[in-house]
């Protein structure tokens, strides 16, 4: 209560404390499931969405040859991603869909991630998204980790600019 008086009265400034305070909470914690849900949509459809076109329209021909191809198509569908994918983890700790709801990807010590981890990352990430099983472990653990977070030392922040 007494704290409450002296911000009333102008003489703690409460506003500066909490920021400070938000933005430590901020860095030293995992970004939410829903804001880096956001940003993997988001991803899909400005980086895999025209990679799928391009391939299937382009590089094949089109909507029949990739039925006939398809493990070829998704294969270089997947590559081409994997590629683009690394390199954004990679030089700039951040997606395009990243960037947008402000995250980025750091090792445990908040350091850039290494081109090892990311290729581990993006390998677990894959194994993940095939199975509901192993995308429900974030909801077991306390600190919010996925698989791809725990296998690869890695984690995405929230980062205020």
């Amino acid at each position: 209560m007494a704290k409450w008086r002296d911000v009333k009265q102008k003489k703690i400034n409460n506003k500066t404390k909490t920021t400070n305070k938000t933005q430590e909470t901020k860095i030293d914690s995992c970004a939410s499931l829903l804001s880096r849900l956001k940003a993997f949509l988001t991803d899909s459809f400005l980086i895999t969405t025209p990679i799928i076109y391009i391939v299937m329209y382009l590089v094949l021909g089109g909507g029949e040859e990739f039925a006939q191809n398809r493990s070829f198509g998704w294969s270089l569908i997947l590559g081409v991603i994997a590629l683009i994918i690394i390199f954004f983890w990679y030089v700039k700790s951040e997606t395009p869909g990243m960037k947008a709801y402000s995250l980025k990807i750091v090792n445990h010590k908040l350091k850039r991630v290494s081109f090892f981890q990311a290729i581990i990352r993006y390998i677990v990430t894959l194994l993940a998204i095939s199975s509901i099983f192993l995308l429900l472990i974030p909801f077991f653990r306390k600190d919010r980790k996925t698989l791809q977070d725990i296998i690869s030392n890695t984690q995405i922040i929230e980062i205020n600019e």
